[in-house]
């Protein structure tokens, strides 16, 4: 017969047994899980580096790439739990994202000068309210983008001495100009919200110095031309027997459309902007749209000079609305008024009718 202090141990034999069995089955349900999780972000993230992000510089929609931006940024950075920070990819995405809060900024600010013009005064501050929130908006997923560019490839930007950081391919070259120009746009963004954002103003000499780590002329005049803005924003960073800054981001601008892409250009116009130069701005204006007839667009980069024509186009709108009620006609893109040098031809319906 078995004696009771046997079966207790068998019992207790048994029921070590079966907490054995089930740690196991929970330590294999996490292993079963979480490699999933993280070799699905790490296919996402390489397939936004690798395909993605080429597919979508070459896009002309600059509405339906933005959307993109808002739309997969949260997806990718969901993984960042379970992976490392898709930072690469991701700071282009957020750049996307913070494109979409700044449209709608546009609009809030157009519809400003038209309730402005119209003498509707509390419309006029309605909208000058929320156009300041959507560039806060705007602010804030810019620095991020900003953030994320500069964590992506190990850059100190406060360095004593300068290190650059190593570039594989145009694709990061261009990743990480983008994102130091985006920091830079962070600053603007900021400004034009009343400071709601809290974007912190020593980025810019940080984006003067990373500027210098790219070649100026194969990425048509966009590194200098980043350099020229901070230099009129803080003349202490500009360097000894330098040019004037606004001859260099003209000279960024010719770059621009010999490249194919027309970045530059744009920067010198929310320069002209921001700094009260109604007379480059005018003039920027004018080259952009002459240039329209002669420039070849870089295929790779179609969408980089598609956004710098949508802040033309806004500068141009912001002009247009503020001393006349509406945006630019269409003809009229390249002009500051609604007068023409020369008689408009009419065509003759009779024989349609």
């Amino acid at each position: 017969m078995i004696s009771s202090l046997d079966k207790t141990v068998g019992c207790m034999v048994a029921m070590r047994n079966k907490l054995f069995a089930l740690a196991a089955l929970v330590l294999l349900a996490g292993c079963s899980a979480n490699p999933i999780y993280t070799t699905t972000g790490v296919v996402l993230s390489n397939y936004a580096e690798g395909e993605a992000t080429p597919y979508v510089l070459q896009m002309s929609d600059t509405e339906m790439a933005c959307s993109l931006g808002e739309g997969l940024d949260p997806l990718l950075y969901s993984f960042s739990r379970v992976t490392a920070p898709p930072d690469i990819p991701g700071s282009l995405i957020m750049l996307l994202a913070a494109n979409c809060s700044e449209k709608r900024a546009w609009e809030a600010e157009l519809e400003y000068l038209r309730e402005d013009y119209a003498g509707n005064v509390p419309a006029a501050k309605d909208a000058r309210e929320r156009a300041k929130r959507l560039n806060a908006e705007t602010a804030q997923r810019r620095y991020m983008a900003f953030q994320r560019a500069i964590a992506a490839y190990d850059f100190d930007p406060g360095a004593e001495t300068l290190e650059c950081p190593f570039l594989f391919s145009d694709q990061d070259e261009l990743t990480f100009l983008v994102g130091v120009l985006t920091g830079m746009q962070a600053i603007v963004n900021d400004a034009n919200s009343g400071a709601m954002a809290g974007v912190p103003r020593n980025i810019a000499p940080q984006a003067e110095r990373a500027a210098t780590c790219i070649d100026n002329e194969k990425w048509g005049g966009l590194p200098n031309a980043v350099r020229s803005l901070v230099w009129l924003l803080l003349p202490d960073t500009r360097p000894a027997l330098s040019p004037d800054p606004w001859a260099v981001l003209e000279n960024s601008s010719e770059l621009a459309v010999a490249k194919g892409f027309r970045v530059a250009m744009a920067l010198e116009a929310v320069a002209a902007e921001t700094f009260g130069r109604p007379d480059v701005l005018e003039d920027v204006i004018a080259r952009f749209a002459e240039a329209e007839n002669t420039i070849v667009v870089n295929d790779d980069y179609r969408l980089i000079d598609e956004i710098a024509r949508d802040i033309i186009q806004f500068s141009s709108d912001k002009h247009w609305t503020a001393n006349y009620g509406y945006r630019t006609p269409q003809s009229f893109f390249g002009k500051m008024s609604p007068e023409r040098a020369e008689e408009v031809e009419t065509m003759n319906l009779d024989d349609l009718l």
